[in-house]
């Protein structure tokens, strides 16, 4: 056996080789297997692993969203902002919403605190091909207000799909209603930061938004901290 395959694939690829023999003495010759894009898609929260289904993609999760009419948010705003990067990322930033140059250009991050978070990417030797970035809420509130209850409420369903189809390795969670609404926990995001929490498995890292350390710079020597561990976490999962 070759010293780069580990020995569970070796074992798969041996059990693969002895049903097909099993088979082509059986007379069967010819097995359809059909194509991914054949199989339905997963409802949502049901895992494709019985092979009876498949998981959706970001593209087919945006084509759903499509015109978003579901919230009062579509009567004032440009565009919606879906989140882009990579669809495989190990780590997802979740944020609030999208502000007046997100709106503008419906791309998440665009502004002065997406140029401080490309920094603290690039600190962490990461950058936003590499990871994916994606709100809350797709709408930018007028005035930037904070968002509601049931604008939280219609858009948070759209998040959910989104991380259920990237399956991220990690989450940072930026700000209080980022925090908030994937941890279901009403507290402080001064309280949550820098301490562990899980969404589906999924374990989360609250910190502070962007947007708040440009008001008060001192903040970011927290941040960093809470970055560095990220980098610890993503190192740990590399084994």
């Amino acid at each position: 056996m070759p010293e780069n395959i580990d020995q569970a694939k070796y074992t798969l690829l041996q059990q693969a080789h002895a049903i097909l023999t099993e088979l082509h003495g059986l007379g069967v010759d010819d097995i359809y297997v059909p194509p991914l894009a054949e199989l339905p898609r997963c409802a949502f929260g049901v895992a494709p692993d019985s092979g009876n289904c498949r998981g959706e993609t970001l593209a087919e999760i945006a084509t759903d969203l499509g015109d978003c009419r579901r919230c009062q948010l579509a009567a004032t705003r440009k565009n919606i902002v879906f989140g882009a990067g990579n669809a495989h990322a190990r780590v997802v930033f979740v944020s609030e919403g999208p502000g007046r140059d997100e709106d503008e250009q419906g791309i998440p991050f665009v502004g002065q605190a997406g140029k401080l978070l490309e920094r603290m990417l690039f600190a962490m030797g990461l950058s936003r091909d590499e990871v994916y970035i994606c709100n809350v809420i797709k709408c930018r509130p007028p005035q930037n207000r904070n968002p509601g209850v049931a604008e939280i409420t219609a858009c948070e369903p759209f998040l959910q799909r989104q991380l259920a189809a990237i399956k991220p390795q990690l989450i940072v969670a930026l700000g209080k209603f980022a925090a908030q609404t994937l941890l279901q926990q009403q507290v402080a995001i001064s309280k949550l930061r820098g301490n562990w929490y899980s969404y589906h498995s999924i374990p989360v890292m609250p910190t502070f938004h962007p947007a708040y350390l440009l008001r008060n710079p001192a903040g970011k020597r927290e941040v960093w901290e809470d970055m560095k561990q990220v980098l610890w976490r993503l190192k740990q999962e590399d084994g």
